[in-house]
């Protein structure tokens, strides 16, 4: 076991921050998670933590400030705070011996990343970033169609995500330097997946910048426009864009066929495939799942069992380096080389795999306390 040992069969979590991805998707999700027992609440309004406390029987509900005292009851904390506040957030539970599932991305520099490595190997607990999709049916088996050959020799992924962003929201009052924008927030999903149906890293990337004068983005970019080169000459492209209509797609073209996933990166909707090939199409729907649920389910299961978990720290320290290597591009106006990630042969880097798919049934919707949608579309 860690140093931080539990002899109960349920690992006992606070969730830190409580806007409106907590509140929709993570709290609901400890009922679908027969391991993990949601035990303590964090947040800055304290309305909203007695209310949403209260609305979850939970007695043990803290400030920020008193963060060290939640540590002290818990096992592991779900880290849905800003990005800019995850660093020091995970540094601090891993400090207190306390398992850390974070929100991706993983926080805003190449260098805080490697802080919350460095703070969980240090303090022998768990890391693992929420990619929630490693786990989801119909992207892993996206995956393994991938691999199979039968797309043949794999050369573009092409994706474009993007909604209307409220007038607001963190993702756009928080600058770039802070983790705003649609690379950090929307981006993240786009190079992950290119990276996973690749099975190999980046090694340049040239990036494009347009903003179209809306005040809502004063702060940061509408949207990017990226084209990532991978080994083997194979192109991955993708626009993320916070001023455009929802869209969540993407496409991979091998030589003998073509996959596309409509939409590709939602959790609150079914999952979509089309696979053409000879001349014919078959379509493919994966219901709606509770994929937070999921997370919850394998994380504490790595916990128990004393098992690295799949997304780690090491991939969400890819993604953010290749988020560094698109601003500085953008900025630049020039290609940039990626400087080396960590490939599978090191240690707790690894890909997904079919066998990670964990299916917990969809719930309802719930009632939002103080808590507002980032879409404007949806609000």
């Amino acid at each position: 076991m860690t140093r931080r040992g539990i002899s109960r069969s349920k690992v006992r979590y606070a969730v830190v921050g409580l806007g409106h991805i907590a509140q929709v998707a993570v709290l609901p999700a400890f009922r679908n998670s027969a391991n993990s027992e949601l035990f303590a609440l964090v947040s800055g309004n304290s309305d909203k933590l007695e209310k949403v406390g209260k609305k979850y029987a939970l007695e043990h509900l803290y400030s920020y400030e008193d963060y060290s005292r939640a540590l002290s009851n818990v096992d592991a904390v779900y880290l849905a705070l800003p990005n800019h506040l995850h660093r020091e957030y995970a540094v601090r539970a891993a400090a207190a011996g306390v398992h850390v599932l974070c929100e991706k991305p993983m926080a805003v520099t190449s260098e805080e990343c490697q802080a919350m490595i460095e703070a969980a190997r240090q303090n022998h607990v768990k890391l693992m970033i929420a990619y929630r999709l490693h786990l989801e049916a119909g992207n892993l088996e996206a995956i393994r169609l991938a691999r199979s050959g039968k797309l043949g020799e794999l050369r573009v992924f092409a994706s474009e995500f993007s909604q209307q962003v409220a007038e607001g929201n963190v993702r756009v009052t928080e600058p770039i330097a802070h983790g705003g924008g649609p690379v950090y927030d929307m981006g993240v999903y786009c190079i992950n997946a290119s990276r996973y149906l690749f099975r190999s890293e980046p090694t340049e990337v040239f990036a494009v910048i347009a903003n179209n004068g809306d005040k809502r983005f004063e702060r940061v970019e509408e949207m990017t426009s990226v084209v990532m080169r991978f080994p083997g000459e194979r192109l991955a492209t993708f626009t993320c864009s916070f001023g455009a209509a929802d869209i969540a797609r993407y496409s991979l073209i091998g030589t003998k066929g073509v996959l596309r996933s409509d939409p590709a990166y939602e959790y609150a909707m079914a999952i979509k495939q089309q696979i053409t090939r000879d001349d014919k199409t078959k379509t493919r729907t994966f219901p709606k799942r509770d994929q937070f649920a999921a997370e919850l389910v394998y994380f504490s299961d790595c916990i128990l069992k004393d098992k690295e978990p799949e997304p780690s720290g090491l991939e969400g320290l890819a993604d953010v380096k290749i988020v560094e290597a698109i601003y500085e591009s953008a900025r630049t106006r020039r290609v940039v080389r990626i400087p080396e990630l960590p490939g599978p042969e090191v240690p707790g880097k690894k890909h997904p795999t079919l066998s990670q798919e964990i299916h917990r049934p969809a719930h309802r919707k719930p009632e939002v306390i103080h808590a507002k949608p980032p879409s404007r579309d949806a609000a």
